[in-house]
């Protein structure tokens, strides 16, 4: 990984004495559905300084002010920098911990990240990558609010593949000789979130060199028993991907403006982000499962027979899970079996199974899907007639790195990691202008 991938940033951080319980708010992409959720926070919040007031909401990203918003939403930023709501820290990074209730803590690490080396396009051999599609119809209306903001707040989770704890976890043993930035209970049922300030200097060096030791290509192939073919991965989105799409779509237009040495600088270039290891105590990774609506079930198996056939496997229906191959349960109103997939070339059963259903629906539009979260759900939706549904097992979290060395990117819905609650707060802050 080339250092420049990281820069260890100039935050900000609301100024002493602020309430820091109504500064803090969820991520703009939560509760889309809910907009009682976002008028009830409003009131909660009031007329306290509050990273409310300088973000939208995605649930008004459509009403017909949107317009009027960002521009309020634009103002308060400049006001929030000029009237010292808003103050700049020494070069550093920051150290969190997340505590949502769980059996353990979230730990992470916000710093910038070179959006240079981050495509979201399908294809992408960046050394940040998202985990899945990205759809560009999304980035159009979120740059609208980026353009012509004064500064960021990350909801941006970056994943790295640390097995050995490496990086991330040691720091906290060194909390007592650091400065405490936060400890604060988080409005609307979001835990409790802390905060330590690491400046620029030996330790930040330590963190840096970390994280370009897993990206060391030797470390790379052993990990995933790969050769030098395969770019080398050191992050991947988590959270956030929509987020950092923008943010890159953004730079690529102010880039456009700028000289080369304008370019090595310029504060749009570096995004606020938050690392995180994937192997995380407190990160619980599920699957997603899918129910077809509207299909008869034998056409559907028979044509996944035809699919697996026409892309090199083979894929048969069996009582019992097999050997050697992907298993699917599956459940109808009468119908309780596996259908078993071998010599699949997708790496993850999650991408075998949604590509032939991706195929399937396409030939077979009166056919409609759902992703479903529990197995209680599954049952009862799958024995309901005209319904077939499918289970998957939960992905390992190794597994997320090796679908997007060997797939690209996911599938869509591939996994879920934590409930909207549990996602990230805007706290720190960063000047993009």
């Amino acid at each position: 990984m080339p250092k420049h991938t990281t820069r260890i940033p100039r935050i900000l951080m609301p100024k002493a004495g602020t309430d820091l319980a109504k500064w803090a708010v969820i991520a703009c992409d939560q509760y889309t559905s809910q907009p009682e959720y976002w008028e009830k926070l409003d009131k909660e919040v009031g007329s306290a300084p509050s990273a409310l007031r300088i973000t939208l909401p995605e649930a008004y990203l459509e009403e017909p002010d949107v317009d009027a918003r960002i521009h309020t939403i634009h103002d308060a930023m400049e006001q929030y920098l000029a009237g010292g709501i808003l103050e700049e820290l020494p070069a550093g990074v920051v150290l969190t911990s997340r505590d949502t209730g769980g059996a353990c803590d979230r730990k992470g690490l916000v710093m910038a990240f070179d959006l240079e080396d981050y495509d979201y396009h399908l294809g992408s051999v960046s050394a940040i990558r998202p985990t899945e599609k990205t759809v560009e119809e999304r980035i159009p209306p979120r740059l609208a609010v980026r353009e012509g903001a004064a500064v960021e707040l990350p909801h941006i989770m970056l994943m790295i593949d640390d097995p050995d704890c490496s990086v991330i976890e040691p720091l906290f043993a060194q909390t007592d000789k650091l400065q405490k930035l936060y400890d604060v209970d988080l409005m609307a049922n979001g835990g409790h979130l802390t905060g330590w300030f690491i400046p620029e200097g030996e330790l930040t060096e330590k963190i840096e060199s970390g994280l370009a030791r897993l990206a060391d290509r030797s470390v790379f192939n052993a990990k995933y028993g790969v050769d030098d073919s395969k770019p080398v991965l050191p992050f991947a989105v988590g959270d956030g991907n929509h987020s950092m799409a923008t943010a890159k779509a953004s730079w690529e237009k102010i880039k456009a403006g700028l000289s080369p040495e304008e370019q090595e600088n310029h504060p749009a270039r570096y995004v606020l982000a938050e690392v995180v290891n994937l192997h995380d105590k407190s990160l619980e990774i599920e699957g997603i499962y899918r129910v077809l609506f509207g299909a008869d079930a034998d056409d559907v198996l028979a044509e996944a027979q035809r699919f697996f056939a026409a892309n090199g496997g083979t894929a048969a229906v069996s009582d019992v899970p097999a050997d050697g191959g992907q298993n699917f349960p599956f459940e109808t109103a009468d119908k309780k079996a596996y259908l078993t997939v071998t010599d699949s070339k997708w790496a993850l059963p999650v991408a075998t199974l949604q590509a032939f259903l991706d195929d399937y629906l396409t030939a077979h539009p009166a056919v409609k899907i759902d992703y479903i979260h529990g197995l209680d759900v599954l049952h009862d939706l799958s024995i309901q007639p005209g319904n077939l549904g499918f289970a998957l097992p939960d992905p390992a979290k190794e597994d997320l790195f090796r679908g997007v060395i060997f797939d690209g990117v996911l599938p869509r819905k591939t996994f879920s990691m934590g409930e909207a609650r549990e996602k990230r707060y805007y706290m720190e802050a960063k000047r993009i202008l």
